[in-house]
This record gives structure tokens, sequence and C-alpha cells, in this order.
């Protein structure tokens, strides 16, 4: 998306300027779509630094491209998406599909009432029938599901047997830790030249409940954000991420991601990521952040807390340094600089590489963090430690 010069802006008549003004100051992605209008009349408010009051408003700025569907396709949990993109999480993870986990994982339960737990496929599900509620002129992709840690079990018939002697009936398993991915392709934008897609996805991690005690209040993480199709990194933001989604049962699930997909702000999510290709590290200052970043993991405690968190370790560490030389998208420039957009990316491809539940947690930080360097460039000192 390339930046827009408002000494070029058209007039506006006071007429159009009259309705514009009508419009919510600040509207979700569904907001905006939605209007009965066609994708070139779209109208973006972009605020002023100086005056977060004030707007600048012109009919040729345009933060996404919409591909609107004429029909709603009912989703088919059977449909298993044929994408060959390479997977938004590495790790130890590996690809199964829905009705994998439908119809060949069992339930776990908690142990002294016996009651079920909520299923990986239920979540998920239950996150599929809020984002057609949301966007119900938009087809969506089929879930790309990662999983972790396997748990196996036998049936009672098969106590007795040897593992060489099993049967695939007599066999259970289900996966402790479960991440998946569900993308919007009709909602694109572009920084830098990297196309990026409204996505939305989950993690459920079954090692962060107590399953030996009675039922109570379940723990997921829900995200609403954009991913990198370039290198499928996804760009997590604080106000479309909730790390702690508690509920009972999937009502009371849904009724949450749809709370925080109607109050993420697409537009100032974009805006802020295209604002880090505005600057950039010199090749000295980016291995005062690698070198810097190292020694952060065995500082004080106390001196630890006087400084923004890092949740990155040596082994990500390692990578970004890496990929700074010999990345094909993200490394530096013949002079050694790097924009900090390229950063982030560094960060966020480096963590695919961390264990399920400690994921999205990385992946949010990584953008806090790269914000927080993006203030010391322009005079802050917050994360003055890091490039000193």
């Amino acid at each position: 998306m390339e930046d827009q010069k408002f000494s070029n802006i058209n007039t506006l008549s006071e007429s159009e300027i009259s309705e514009i003004q009508s419009f919510p100051r600040l509207r979700s992605v569904r907001d905006i779509f939605l209007e009965d209008k066609d994708d070139d009349s779209i109208i973006a408010s972009i605020r002023d630094d100086n005056d977060p009051e004030k707007a600048v408003i012109t009919k040729d700025m345009i933060p996404f491209s919409f591909t609107r569907e004429k029909e709603i396709e009912p989703i088919n949990s059977n449909k298993v998406s044929s994408s060959t993109d390479s997977p938004f999480i590495i790790a130890n993870t590996v690809d199964v599909t829905l009705p994998h986990l439908q119809n060949e994982c069992i339930i776990p339960v908690f142990s002294k009432d016996n009651e079920k737990t909520i299923a990986h496929q239920e979540f998920i599900e239950t996150v599929m029938n809020a984002i057609s509620k949301e966007f119900p002129y938009q087809s969506i992709s089929m879930p790309e599901i990662r999983v972790s840690h396997q748990i196996k079990g036998r049936t009672p018939d098969a106590i007795h047997l040897n593992v060489k002697d099993l049967l695939e009936h007599q066999k259970t398993i289900y996966y402790e830790r479960m991440a998946f991915l569900i993308k919007i392709p009709g909602i694109t934008s572009n920084i830098n030249g990297n196309e990026l897609s409204l996505c939305l996805g989950g993690v459920r991690s079954y090692n962060q409940q107590n399953l030996y005690s009675t039922k109570s209040l379940e723990k997921f993480k829900f995200f609403i954000g954009f991913q990198n199709k370039v290198c499928m990194n996804l760009c997590v933001w604080s106000d479309g991420y909730v790390e702690d989604l508690r509920a009972s049962n999937t009502f009371e699930i849904q009724n949450k991601v749809l709370q925080v997909m109607q109050n993420y702000n697409a537009e100032l999510h974009l805006r802020e990521m295209k604002e880090l290709t505005h600057d950039h590290l010199t090749e000295h200052q980016f291995a005062q952040l690698i070198g810097k970043s190292r020694l952060y993991q065995h500082l004080p405690k106390g001196e630890k807390l006087r400084i923004p968190e890092l949740n990155f370790n040596d082994s990500h560490i390692n990578t970004m340094a890496k990929d700074y030389y010999e990345d094909q998208n993200f490394s530096r420039t013949e002079d050694g600089r790097i924009n900090l957009w390229n950063v982030f990316n560094l960060f966020t491809q480096a963590n695919k590489s961390s264990y399920i539940d400690t994921f999205l947690d990385r992946n949010l930080n990584a953008f806090d963090f790269t914000r927080g360097l993006q203030k010391t460039l322009n005079g802050n000192l917050d994360y003055h430690w890091f490039l000193s």
C-alpha cells in the first residue's frame, strides 16, 4: 500500500463532507465491509498525529482490498483445505484435519466428576460459526490445524495386550496442545510490498487446565489479526488478542469471540504496522540489539524488571541473526540497514519454533517490542538499553 500524499487529495463537496462526518469515528472491518457501497467508494478516516480529534478524509485512501462473495457457502467441516502454504507454526507440531479431531480422537474429562472438557474441534467449530456471523459476505478458508504432545491410550478390552498386538480400534489418542488458523482471503492489505490477509485463530492447551479436579472454567486463547502471505508470519495486536479467554461452554466462547472481533480496529493495526517501514536500524544498532537480547536472558531479576520485557530466548535470537544476512524477504540492505517492519518479521519468523502454548504470547511481544524500538529511535528512552 503506497504512501498517500495529502497535498493531492481531491476536494470534497459540502454534501460529501456532511455524509462522511455522519460515519462512526471508529469502525470494525465488518462495519466497513457491510456498508451498501461499492468497494471503490469505501472512505477511510486516518487520524492526524498532532490532533487525534481531527481526521484527513479522502475517497482515494482505501486501507483494505475487499472481494465480495455473491453467495454465502455453508461451512463444510469435511472439506479439507488443499493449501500448500508453509505452516504458521512449526516447532514440534504436526498438521491434522478437522474430521480427524471429530472422528478419531477421544475427549478428555475432568477426573473427579467425569464431566467432559470442551473438545478442540468444538472450539474450532464455534469460532468458525462466529466468523460466519461477523463476516457473512466473505468466504473463509478451512482451518489450518497444528497439534502437539499426543496422548495415547487403549480401550479396556486391550488392557493385557502387548503393544504390537493392539488393533486400531483398541488405540485411543488426543492432543494436549492445539493451534488453528482461519483465513479470510477476501480482506487484504499491502505493507512494504508484502500482501497481508485478515485471519483469526486460537490456541487450546490442556496442560494449562487442571483435569484432576471437578469441572471448572476452561482456558482458551483467541486472536484476530493479519497474516503476511509472503512468509505466513502472523501479525498479532493487543486489541485483537485475548490471552485468557475463560468459558464453561461453547455459547460463552462464541459471545466472547464475537466481542473481540467487533472491538478490533483493523485500520489502526495496519497503520501502526505500516509506520514500522519508516524507521531503520543501522548494522551497528542491529548488532547491539542481538547482543543485548542475549544478555537480557541473564540479567539479575531486579535489573530485568526495569527493562521492557523481551519474551524470546537465545535460540530465537540466533535465528534472527542468521536471517538478518540470509532471509530472502527481510534481510538487511546493501548498506547494512534494516527497517523495523523487517525486524518485526524476523521476530515472528523465529517465533515459528515456539511451542504452541507460548506462540501467540511471543507474537504479541514481537510487535510491542518492535514498536518500543521505534519509539526509542524517535526520542523515547524506554527501550534504549537494547540499542546502547
